[in-house]
């Protein structure tokens, strides 16, 4: 493994998908599902840039929808590691969508996953440890160990 220490801007991701009728609901809007597929696939990059490995979804938090999708619109979504413990990582998911005809850019929705490296043979594996070098990154990473001790607790309280 590499245990180089590396930054939130290492691993970032961007994608870009247009939404097409087949991605829509009856009602010309983008299929939930549809956009969590994607969020996943932006997120298992950005966790396995960093990683250097291959990096599986242990958990997605909560997701809304803030604005709409239509047909014909642009989906951007940004994943950057938050946070990195010793096999997992918090990634965040920022999603715009983008009216190409009138220029209109709006945040959809936000939604933070926990992915875990795995080895060759599915075991978890140590990630390399994150480098926050500004007070944006400080600040996701503080955020997103106050989201992991929740989660812990839920954990535990299910169990």
């Amino acid at each position: 493994m590499d245990t180089e220490r590396r930054t939130p801007a290492f691993s970032r991701t961007e994608m870009t998908e247009l939404v097409l009728p087949g991605d829509s609901n009856q009602l010309g809007n983008i299929l939930g599902g549809r956009m969590m597929h994607w969020i996943d696939l932006a997120a298992a990059i950005a966790a396995g840039r960093h990683a250097g490995r291959v990096a599986v979804t242990a958990s997605m938090d909560s997701l809304e929808f803030l604005h709409p999708v239509k047909v014909g619109q642009v989906v951007r979504l940004v994943a950057q590691v938050n946070w990195v413990g010793h096999t997992s990582m918090e990634i965040g998911v920022d999603v715009f969508r983008e009216d190409l005809n009138l220029g209109d850019v709006k945040k959809t929705s936000t939604a933070y996953l926990t992915f875990v490296a795995l080895d060759e043979e599915g075991k978890p594996v140590p990630v390399p440890p994150l480098i926050c070098e500004t007070e944006e990154e400080q600040a996701r990473f503080h955020e997103a160990e106050e989201r992991r001790k929740e989660r812990l607790k839920h954990r535990h309280h299910r169990d």
